[in-house]
């Protein structure tokens, strides 16, 4: 990578061949990326992919077409302009179509591009996805095999150019490893994972990774299923993350304004426990999805969701904004310069408490640890907000960790999970996705098992 100064350069060129009365905006990317899979001491695959490629965006009137190219070539940029004005003289109408305009809000300094990552040769990445596999062979005598083990880094930079004034540039590097592996005994076997993210590769902590997924494995071999009850669950923080994607979800302007969202109508409204305080902010460098500017080049910023429980905002883009009457809230999201901008949550985070986990334990006494989940998405409906998807985890007896439980079923609504938390933990776990994982404690979930 060369540094974003030459994709600038090709965003202003594309955006000064804007004709009288159109509005054309240019997204130019180059970005790439390395996976390294690891089985049985040996590299099972190795891949390495890089793509460029410009974006582009007409706006004639209320009519708005896109086109994009693989290339920087000017002919073929040219070519692709044409296209998407085609493609716009064909478009629906629609009044809220249009580009973002600068709003005023300073664009964030953010350390996220770390050039020692590009300098990493390749056999450093094999060397760490290998070491990953050993450490979890060797962690525990009762760990069976390893299913995956890898090392993945992405490098990536953007320029968003418009005739309405926007230009902005970004870059950012990001890594991590991720093993899942299996532990057996007396013939039963448990599954587990773990995780290690950074900026580079500095960052990454193999034996974290390990560590946590031998645990994750072997304390649950023996699990049983439990009696169907209704009981006070801890989420462990990987599931807590899951969870708040979701509800992120239906926080969307899109979700709110086509009636796909329980909140809708709930802006100013108690919909949560006064301890739920949850916020998308995307100019936290610890998030991995942390980043200058949105999709559509507008700055990052910190927009609080919930506040004591209290709905504060729905996320939007610069069309949702228009549509609702509002403005864009910094959350435009796009896959790249291949598709146009839609809006969502970027890097979610609940507010956290005070208590680490084993203090949670205690404090609640008997219930259930959920450590991990299953059909999470095809088992929540983020309309209606019905929860009810598989898990597996451990009970929890006088405030310590028991017996291991598998497949049962916990089932609740996202609005009643969010008035039922109690308890918000200390120990955030920033991961691979767009939300961070805390321990969270919710009272009254139903328990379908035995």
């Amino acid at each position: 990578m060369t540094g974003s100064r030459d994709l600038t350069d090709i965003a202003d060129r594309v955006v000064g061949w804007a004709a009288d009365g159109e509005a054309v905006e240019a997204v130019v990317g180059r970005s790439r990326h390395t996976e390294v899979r690891a089985y049985e001491g040996d590299v099972e695959s190795l891949s390495s992919a890089e793509s460029m490629g410009v974006g582009i965006r007409v706006v004639l009137g209320d009519r708005q077409g896109f086109a994009y190219a693989a290339t920087f070539d000017d002919d073929v940029l040219a070519e692709t302009l044409a296209e998407a004005r085609d493609n716009a003289s064909f478009a629906s109408p629609d009044p809220h179509v249009g580009l973002a305009e600068p709003d005023g809000v300073a664009v964030p300094t953010l350390d996220l591009f770390r050039p020692s990552l590009l300098q990493v040769p390749t056999e450093d990445k094999v060397a760490m996805a290998l070491e990953l596999e050993a450490l979890v062979r060797a962690g525990d005598p009762r760990i069976s095999g390893v299913e995956s083990a890898e090392f993945v880094d992405a490098m990536g930079e953007a320029c968003v150019a418009s005739t309405t004034g926007i230009r902005s540039e970004s870059a950012s590097t990001a890594c991590y490893v991720a093993v899942s592996c299996l532990a057996e005994e007396d013939g039963l076997t448990q599954t587990g994972f773990g995780f290690s993210v950074g900026g580079e590769l500095g960052d990454l902590v193999p034996a974290d990774a390990s560590d946590d997924a031998v645990m994750r494995s072997t304390r649950l071999l023996g699990a049983t299923k439990p009696a169907s009850t209704r009981a006070t669950v801890v989420l462990d923080p990987y599931v807590t993350a899951q969870v708040i994607a979701i509800l992120g979800s239906t926080l969307s302007g899109e979700a709110v304004l086509k009636g796909r969202s329980p909140f809708a109508e709930r802006l100013g409204d108690e919909v949560g426990s006064p301890l739920v305080t949850l916020v998308d902010d995307a100019t936290n460098p610890l998030a991995y999805t942390a980043s200058a500017t949105d999709g559509e080049g507008l700055a990052s910023r910190r927009t609080s969701l919930l506040a004591d429980g209290v709905l504060q905002a729905f996320v939007h883009n610069a069309y949702t904004g228009r549509w609702a009457g509002t403005a864009s809230t910094g959350n435009a999201v796009r896959g790249g310069f291949k598709s146009t901008p839609g809006v969502g949550c970027r890097a979610l985070a609940l507010a956290p408490g005070q208590l680490d986990q084993p203090a949670l334990l205690r404090q609640v006494g008997d219930g259930v640890l959920v450590s991990s989940v299953i059909g999470m998405h095809s088992g929540v409906n983020p309309v209606s907000g019905d929860f009810s998807t598989g898990a597996e985890g451990l009970r929890i007896a006088g405030g310590e960790l028991g017996a291991p439980l598998r497949e049962f079923t916990i089932a609740s609504t996202l609005q009643k999970m969010l008035r039922d938390v109690e308890a918000v933990g200390s120990d955030v776990d920033w991961l691979p996705m767009s939300a961070a994982g805390v321990s969270l404690v919710i009272r009254d979930v139903t328990i379908s098992g035995t």
